[in-house]
């Protein structure tokens, strides 16, 4: 990573952010989010740090992950893919209404916002509570 160029953008303009804890490492991955992303990503973090009080935060993998404050496991990621960011709850078959995208994982679903799309606001901040509440899945 250099001051001229930022992050290096990998395979779907994901941007490549080193692992770290605390809110700098998100932030530097979100402003690093190409384009139209960056705004879903900057959402998606403000929603999580209004409904979660001391939400935990870190970058792993090159992605964001959010855990809450009294667990150490994590129970939101996102990254970015080409066409779209997506959304991973961890324990997503547990949340109702469960997110449309099914995973190989188990247990895990996923959310894909998509540029021209808008983000349901109300059930997002109802997936973030709901998620919060279950037990946090380790990495």
């Amino acid at each position: 990573m250099s001051e001229d160029t930022g992050p290096r953008l990998l395979a779907g303009g994901n941007p490549q952010i080193p692992k770290g804890d605390g809110d700098a490492p998100v932030a530097a991955y979100i402003a690093a989010m190409p384009g139209w992303k960056a705004r879903v990503g900057r959402h998606i973090d403000a929603v999580v740090t209004d409904r979660v009080p001391g939400v935990r935060k870190a970058v792993r993998w090159n992605q964001p992950y959010y855990g809450a404050p009294d667990d150490d496991g994590w129970f939101l990621a996102f990254r970015c893919y080409t066409a779209y960011v997506q959304l991973q709850f961890f324990r997503g078959t547990e949340l109702h209404p469960v997110p449309p995208k099914a995973s190989r994982h188990e247990g895990v679903r996923y959310l894909d916002v998509r540029e021209h799309e808008a983000l349901d606001e109300a059930l997002l901040r109802d997936w973030v509570e709901q998620a919060v509440r279950l037990p946090g899945v380790p990495l």
